[in-house]
């Protein structure tokens, strides 16, 4: 019987504590609703995360890639425009399918007693600008307000990117040792993931009913349906305009994309994905570089899935966001998503960062967790399929590709 619990996976405890969660709340609403301390316990872990997280990746992934951005130069600015241009697009697909589908609406947990309005609401540009720049990092850090630490953390990292020599090496030796630890870190608070989301479940169904159920099935279905809309909406017409042809492409990315799926790990199909890439046609230097800088800068599936389980948050706190307070909860979603794609449960982190720097309930991000790995396969395969495209893309646009010389020539 040991033996048997010690070899389930994390994945399959949080499936089952959703389960007896679900159960317990709704036979025993009273009891369901006392367990509410055992997720706020989770929900503060996750929160303790945040700051030294961010910091730590961000860096990281700025100063570590200095000197080969500078080195690589043209190659690195097209990318990154490739990059922000599409993930905006997956933000604004996810953006529009949750506010159309409103999967969150009508489960009336209520905002967190106490929680102010969404930090955007009724806020000028002015002010808006004003709360990015931290007065004090130190203060910004102990309200977890996220625009304050990412800003702070990119002007860090060019600072320590520019800087030569030892002083450099030092620093960003112990903030990758830190980014080193944070993962790890994540990684035992997440053992705790099945208390938590169970718990959390046992009080949302005891104080909401069943219904919660119906509208995280909701949440999944409207996700892959917003998953088929960018691929045939935004990523097809990308293939197209740069003509890569979509049978070689398909055959490339067909294996890896299944293994992503299946293990809902990137890292699972990272080397046949950039092996079948090359084999296709995109140099190798294309795709040593593009795919794996993708990994933190072009997460497609992972920035729409955050875009829509943000405003779900929102919708089941029942509180009515305006188009500029999501707007701005979408920049910090795109600023703040960058850099932590070897995180475990990396989104799980981000949605808790956004929605607690809004004063939404991140209570409701518990719930959000027990259907995350059914989300998590979706939206990985689809991160694997962005950023070979992107390879693709980019050998296009270099005049490199195997299939970029006209026919005869």
């Amino acid at each position: 019987m040991l033996t048997f619990l010690r070899r389930r996976t994390l994945t399959q405890w949080i499936l089952a504590a959703m389960v007896l969660g679900a159960v317990l709340g709704w036979a025993a609403p009273d009891t369901g609703v006392k367990l509410q301390p055992l997720a706020t316990l989770f929900l503060r872990m996750i929160k303790s995360i945040i700051v030294p997280l961010i910091f730590s990746t961000l860096v990281v992934g700025i100063a570590g890639h200095g000197d080969d951005l500078r080195k690589i130069g043209r190659l690195a600015f097209r990318s990154i425009v490739y990059f922000e241009i599409v993930t905006t697009l997956a933000l604004v697909v996810g953006l529009v399918m949750v506010n159309l589908v409103q999967p969150g609406r009508g489960v009336a947990l209520g905002a967190a007693p106490g929680a102010a309005p969404p930090a955007a609401a009724h806020a000028t540009l002015t002010s808006v600008l004003e709360h990015i720049v931290p007065s004090s990092i130190a203060e910004a850090a102990a309200q977890n307000e996220v625009l304050q630490v990412v800003f702070w953390s990119i002007l860090f990292g060019l600072a320590l990117s520019q800087v030569q020599g030892k002083a450099r090496d030092t620093v960003l030796g112990v903030v990758s040792g830190l980014a080193a630890i944070m993962f790890k870190f994540t990684s035992l608070v997440m053992k705790f993931a099945p208390i938590g989301v169970g718990a959390a479940l046992a009080y949302t169904v005891g104080h909401a009913g069943l219904r919660v159920m119906a509208n995280l099935g909701a949440l999944v279905l409207s996700l892959y349906a917003a998953l088929i809309v960018f691929a045939l909406g935004v990523l097809l017409p990308v293939a197209l305009i740069a003509k890569v042809p979509l049978r070689p492409f398909l055959r490339a990315i067909k294996e890896p994309a299944l293994l992503a799926f299946s293990t809902a790990s990137s890292e699972a199909a990272l080397p046949s994905a950039m092996e079948n890439v090359e084999a296709m046609g995109v140099p190798r230097r294309i795709v040593a570089f593009v795919i794996p800088v993708g990994y933190s800068f072009n997460l497609d599936g992972s920035t729409l899935y955050l875009a829509m389980a943000s405003v779900f948050v929102a919708q089941v706190a029942g509180l009515q966001m305006t188009l500029s307070d999501q707007l701005l909860m979408m920049l910090t979603l795109m600023v703040t998503s960058k850099g932590v794609a070897g995180v475990p449960r990396a989104a799980l982190v981000i949605l808790a960062a956004t929605v607690a720097s809004f004063h939404l309930p991140v209570e409701a991000v518990a719930i959000v967790f027990g259907v995350d790995q059914l989300m998590d396969m979706g939206r990985t395969a689809i991160n694997l399929v962005g950023n070979c495209l992107a390879a693709a893309v980019m050998a296009r646009w270099e005049g490199e590709a195997a299939w970029a010389a006209p026919a005869g020539t």
